[in-house]
């Protein structure tokens, strides 16, 4: 079987933590931000962890 190649752009987007989790950004955080409130603000800065089954197909785009 030959080996995948690493997803470039998901690289860029995404960190893999110590425990496997994939860290990312929260999506609606660019721009545009007086529309929002501020509990939403506040929480579009923490970055979403994902776990699971997506988690295990991404790392696999990620060659990890």
């Amino acid at each position: 079987m030959p080996k995948h190649k690493t997803h470039k752009g998901l690289t860029k987007r995404v960190k893999v933590t110590a425990g496997g989790k994939i860290r990312r950004k929260m999506a609606g955080a660019g721009h545009l931000m007086s529309g929002k409130s501020a509990r939403r603000r506040r929480l579009l800065r923490n970055p979403a962890v994902l776990t699971g089954v997506m988690a295990e197909k991404m790392k696999i785009e990620l060659g990890k």
